[in-house]
């Protein structure tokens, strides 16, 4: 999921772990199915995403054109299924190690991308707060995509 903000902070245990003025907030879900490939082509869509204003009303700029910085929270929520009973099953999201190692690969790729990120903590309860822009919120999922697709 990702949303243009004015600002966004994340905290855990009242410490401020990251915060970004202008940029994205990318909540990012691992699936248990997700490549390191799949996370290398979604950070590098989202890096190249359309989503700010050029001054004439038009969606023309990405992030870095708009001079913005990029607040990515880990967020295995995502994958709840609530299809049956009260209670999301999360069995479709990945185990914590792997999800950790593509959360911390994917950040990787947007900083090679030339962005300024920030991060939550993964495996943490933090505390998210946004200040949405537009609100242009946006979601973007590996799953259906085929190969020669970015």
């Amino acid at each position: 999921m990702i949303q243009r903000v004015r600002a966004a902070s994340v905290e855990v245990d009242g410490e401020r772990t990251g915060s970004i003025g202008r940029g994205l907030v990318v909540l990012l879900g691992v699936g248990a199915n997700d490549t390191a490939i799949d996370g290398e082509r979604l950070a590098a869509k989202i890096a190249s995403l359309r989503i700010f204003d050029d001054g004439s009303g038009k969606l023309q700029n990405t992030v870095a054109e708009a001079n913005g910085s990029v607040l990515v929270v880990p967020q295995f929520t995502l994958y709840g299924d609530v299809r049956r009973g009260r209670r999301p099953d999360f069995t479709a999201a990945a185990p914590p190690d792997a999800g950790r190692r593509f959360y911390d690969a994917f950040c990787g790729v947007l900083r090679a991308n030339g962005l300024t990120v920030s991060t939550g903590v993964f495996g943490a309860a933090m505390r998210v707060q946004i200040d949405a822009d537009g609100p242009v919120t946006v979601v973007a999922s590996t799953d259906r995509w085929s190969e020669g697709e970015l």
